[in-house]
Formats: C-alpha cells, sequence, structure tokens
C-alpha cells in the first residue's frame, strides 16, 4: 500500500486529471450573481450573516449580539451549556481546584450538574471504557498509519462498527452506551495513532503507556503522550481547561451539524461522528488554531520589535492585503460567526495563559499575542472600512496553549474533536430522539434542459 510503485501510479493519475479539470470547468462555473438573484442562502446564512434557523436545541446556546430593527448590535458574547453559564462553571472549576471535563460531559449528555455520586459513577464508568477493544490497535491503528491524525480518528471510529454487538440500533439505551464508550475511547485512539505516525513517518521511536483509572480525562492525554509519563498539574488543568470549552458551540457549528444530519438519516453512531471529525478536520472550522500558530511565526519573524504596535499593524496590513502570511488575506483567529465584542473562551484561555507563559519562558509571545488581538480589529476596520465588530475567537489563543504544553502541532485538531465528541454525541441524541424528519434543505437548478445527443454524433 505504501510501495514506491504506488506513489508513482498516483503520480501518473494526477497528471492524467489535469484534463479533466479543464472539462469541468468549462460547464460547472456558477456565477456569484445567480445566488443572488435566486436569494440562495449560501453557507446557510442570512444576509446579514446570521445562521438560517434549522432547529430547536436544549444544549447550547451561543450568544453574541443583538438584533435592532435587523441591524446587529455587539455585545459581549456568552457561552450557556444547558442554561448554565460556562464562564461560571470554569471559574468555579479553578477556585476548588478540580477537573471539568468529565462533568462537562455528563451536563450536556443529561442536562443537569452531576451531584457527588452521580459524577464518581461516571467517571468510574469513563475510566473502563477507555481500554480499545481486543486486538483494535494491532488490527486498526498500527495498519495503514495517517500523516494526518484526524483522518486515522475518522477511520477508527468507522472501525469501532465491526467491534460492536450490536451497532446499527437508534434506541436512546444504545446511542447513550456508544457516546460514553466514544467520548472515553477517543483519547486513547488519538494517542495510538499519533505514535504509530511517529515511527512510520518521522522515524522516531514510540511508546505506549497506560491510562490511569485514577486519572482525569486531561492527566491522562499528558501521561500517555509524553515519554516519561511526567507532567504539572498547572499543564493538566490547562489541558482540561480547554478541553471544557472546546465541548460544544451550538447546534448551528460545521461539524455538529453534520452530525446532526446523518443522524437525522437514521444512521448509526459510528458513522454520524466520523463525518462530525471529517468536517472539524477542515482549516475553515477544526483546523484554524495551527494557522493562528503559522501567522503568528510570520508576526515575529517580520516584527523586529514586538513592542512597537506601529511595526504590528504595519504587518497585519500586509496580510489582510494578501502580501504577507500565507496569501489569504485572513487574520487567522480573529473574527466569528456569532461572537462580536468578544468570545468568552478567548478570555478565559488568556487568563489562565499568563501562569503557564511566564513559568515556560513564553511572557512576551503572550504579550504579543495580546497586542495583535487588540490591534487587528482596529486594521481590520481600516482595511474593511465599515463598522462590523470583530474579536479573537477560542482558536487565537488554543494553539500557542498547546504549544507551551509541548504537545505536537499535529494533534491540535485532535484534541478538538476529543473534546467536541461530547457535544457531538449529546446533539445526536437530540436529533434522534426529539426531531423525526430527515434534514433535506433545498438547492434551486442552475441550468437549463439540453437536448440528448447520442454518442455516435458527439464527435471528439
Amino acid at each position: 500500500m505504501f510501495s514506491v510503485e504506488h506513489a508513482l501510479n498516483e503520480t501518473k493519475i494526477t497528471g492524467d486529471v489535469a484534463f479533466l479539470c479543464e472539462e469541468f470547468k468549462k460547464y460547472s462555473d456558477i456565477p456569484p450573481e445567480l445566488y443572488e438573484n435566486a436569494n440562495v442562502k449560501r453557507g446557510l446564512r442570512n444576509a446579514d450573516g446570521t445562521g438560517v434557523l434549522a432547529g430547536l436545541t436544549k444544549i447550547c446556546n451561543v450568544h453574541g449580539y443583538l438584533l435592532d430593527e435587523g441591524e446587529l448590535l455587539p455585545v459581549d458574547g456568552k457561552l450557556t451549556y444547558r442554561g448554565y453559564n460556562v464562564s461560571d462553571f470554569v471559574r468555579d472549576c479553578i477556585a476548588t481546584n478540580r477537573y471539568g471535563f468529565e462533568e462537562i460531559c455528563w451536563l450536556l449528555l443529561f442536562g443537569s450538574l452531576p451531584g457527588h455520586t452521580q459524577l464518581a459513577r461516571f467517571t468510574e464508568l469513563l475510566a473502563k471504557c477507555r481500554e480499545l477493544p481486543e486486538g483494535f490497535n494491532e488490527d486498526m491503528i498500527f495498519t495503514a498509519p495517517s500523516q494526518n491524525i484526524m483522518n486515522k480518528l475518522a477511520r477508527s471510529v468507522l472501525a469501532l462498527y465491526s467491534y460492536d454487538a450490536n451497532p446499527d440500533e437508534c434506541s436512546l439505551e444504545n446511542i447513550l452506551r456508544q457516546s460514553i464508550q466514544l467520548i472515553a475511547r477517543m483519547p486513547t485512539i488519538m494517542v495510538s495513532s499519533y505514535q504509530i505516525k511517529r515511527r512510520y513517518y518521522d522515524r522516531k521511536s514510540m511508546y505506549f503507556h497506560q491510562t490511569k483509572a485514577e486519572f482525569s480525562t486531561a492527566q491522562n492525554i499528558l501521561r500517555t503522550l509524553r515519554s516519561d509519563k511526567q507532567f504539572t498539574e498547572d499543564e493538566a488543568h490547562l489541558l482540561d481547561l480547554c478541553l471544557m470549552l472546546h465541548a460544544e458551540h451550538g447546534g448551528g457549528n460545521n461539524s455538529t451539524f453534520a452530525c446532526r444530519v446523518l443522524s437525522s438519516s437514521g444512521t448509526d453512531t459510528y458513522s454520524a461522528i466520523a463525518a462530525a471529525i471529517g468536517a472539524l478536520k477542515g482549516p475553515r472550522h477544526g483546523g484554524a488554531n495551527l494557522k493562528v500558530l503559522e501567522m503568528m511565526e510570520y508576526v515575529k519573524e517580520s516584527v523586529t520589535d514586538w513592542k512597537d504596535e506601529g511595526q504590528i499593524k504595519d504587518v497585519l496590513a500586509k496580510i489582510l492585503r494578501k502580501e504577507g502570511g500565507d496569501g489569504s488575506g485572513l487574520i487567522y483567529g480573529i473574527g466569528h460567526a456569532v461572537y462580536t465584542k468578544s468570545d468568552p473562551r478567548a478570555i478565559l484561555l488568556r487568563e489562565q495563559a499568563e501562569h503557564l507563559a511566564s513559568v515556560k519562558g513564553y511572557g512576551p509571545v503572550l504579550e504579543l499575542y495580546e497586542r495583535v488581538e487588540r490591534l487587528a480589529p482596529q486594521v481590520f476596520a481600516d482595511f474593511k472600512g465599515g463598522s462590523k465588530s470583530v474579536c479573537a475567537n477560542v482558536d487565537f489563543y488554543s494553539g500557542l496553549i498547546y504549544e507551551m504544553l509541548s504537545i505536537p502541532p499535529e494533534l491540535f485538531t485532535p484534541l478538538f474533536a476529543i473534546s467536541r465528541i461530547s457535544g457531538w454525541c449529546a446533539h445526536r441524541i437530540e436529533e434522534v430522539t426529539t426531531c423525526g424528519r430527515i434534514i433535506r434543505p433545498a438547492y434551486k437548478p442552475a441550468i437549463r434542459e439540453r437536448e440528448y445527443v447520442s454518442l455516435g454524433q458527439r464527435g471528439e
């Protein structure tokens, strides 16, 4: 599968496909004005940028603006899980020095805050489910290593279907059982997939450590990922914070909506979750934090004095003009589909990153990030005109935090998936148990009927 001959064949196919792309372009272009004339809501977005209302949910609310007579009014962002302000939840975890991701999983799945006994039983259940089925590592993880861990996660989740004695039943009991197993197993799959990737593609040693039942999800990730199994409690709590803040973000985000779309068809849990993983992989969604790191490397190299705000603004302007960075014209990590004045997740990450940044020698780097966060909206306003309010989103700081935690860049988005699977599962359950209709939006045809021509009359 990975032979030189296979690689050569793929190169040949790539060359053959070039002329087919030209054929596609001749007949498949749809001019932007056609979308406007037909009042098509591209990306399921209204003209003012708000999302098309596609359903109801009791799981999460993302609040970032007020709508007053058709005008969007910026407000401080608020994120609530099952009606509870996430900022309140996180600050309570920090004040009591406890890990909160497992509580968040309970809250999202069941709709209430767990009591002491409920939480103890739930965390014990997750610990029991962390082990993968017998032979799974050898048959599925070690076979056909993947350069991209997200693809390996999706493949592995699909493969779990074959190890499930009752994979297709869509009863509440069965989906809940599958959900808990997936939430527990995803970190194990991620770390194992990364280790085999290190061995095959990076030519480095791989190592496999057992999880500890008494450890939280965040603690076990750091224990199994690091060769010496060592980590500090500050590091584990900061990773736990990232998991809590990435766990859920409403039914309309791309990956969660993908999960709900597949769930509405009556398909199995593994297919629905694998689809969500595929959606999250995209750089416009879960892959954005890595793009922030790449952009900030460019900023660091281009600015001679990191305290010179004029230099920073000049570099950001170059990025917007597509003259710098990756040429996309995007200031990654700035702006959000819902949040306008602030993203509460970015605020919490920035606050909690300060201590680790000072310990790890990242103080000046964090200060540069904070300056970019403050100056980017001004540069954006000068370049675009108008009064649109933009702010730093969660991706702006999460990549930096993962870097400070010595987490490899190829695991940034998989860590997002490990957290978000709790929200995906909650939405799958809600879709299956309350909605009852397959999701099927309409597409307007943009082509006229043509007279059929038989093969003998088509020419070359």
